[in-house]
């Protein structure tokens, strides 16, 4: 199965990215440059009407949406064993925690840097943007608290869970949010960095 990802540099896609390497998926990589408005050409239009990333080409057509794109590798690749896909409630919460990392987490974050989603006035965007700091640490504070399993994720296995996980928390730093703050997620993204799934995927996002 030959896929194609649609991706952007220091986007929600390195999740997407991280799951291909670690299922060891033949793929190929189609950088989308959002600094000169790629993502909004009738080109790529064309391959994701949202005009977003990751968008994920396959033989059956296109899909989008991380948590999405996330359980058709998990599946796609039974044996690199991302999900419990034997545990239809195990399976649920994988996806439960997926959700909220893409409705909830990604939302908060996204105020910083896209306040026009929401607002017209440019008194809203500043006010949306001194928000965003609370906001991820609020939703960080969950995810140490009460979401995050241990070791991984979801518990003793990894998934990809995790790489989706770890994408989001690369993110507070920049979002004025120490990762201190949360002892259990910051060991567990020092762990990712070293796993080498996540350095081919951090090599060929900045290639």
């Amino acid at each position: 199965m030959t896929l194609t990802l649609h991706c952007a540099p220091r986007t929600c896609a390195l999740a997407s990215l991280i799951a291909l390497e670690d299922a060891g998926a033949d793929y190929q990589l189609a950088r989308v440059d959002f600094g000169s408005g790629e993502q909004r050409s009738p080109k790529y239009l064309s391959v994701n009407p949202k005009g977003r990333v990751p968008a994920l080409v396959t033989q059956r057509g296109v899909l989008t949406e991380t948590p999405a794109i996330l359980a058709f590798i998990a599946q796609s690749f039974p044996s690199a064993k991302l999900a419990p896909l034997d545990d239809p409630f195990a399976f649920a919460q994988l996806q439960s925690l997926n959700a909220y990392l893409c409705s909830t987490v990604h939302v908060a974050h996204a105020h910083r840097h896209r306040g026009a989603r929401w607002a017209d006035e440019p008194a809203s965007f500043a006010d949306m943007t001194r928000r965003v700091t609370a906001n991820m640490a609020q939703c960080f504070e969950l995810i140490e608290t009460k979401m995050f399993a241990g070791p991984w994720a979801m518990g003793a296995d990894y998934s990809v869970a995790d790489a989706y996980l770890f994408t989001v928390s690369v993110w507070l730093s920049g979002d004025g949010v120490d990762i201190a703050r949360f002892p259990r997620v910051a060991e567990f993204a020092e762990r990712m960095k070293r796993r080498d799934s996540v350095k081919r995927a951090f090599e060929k996002e900045a290639a």
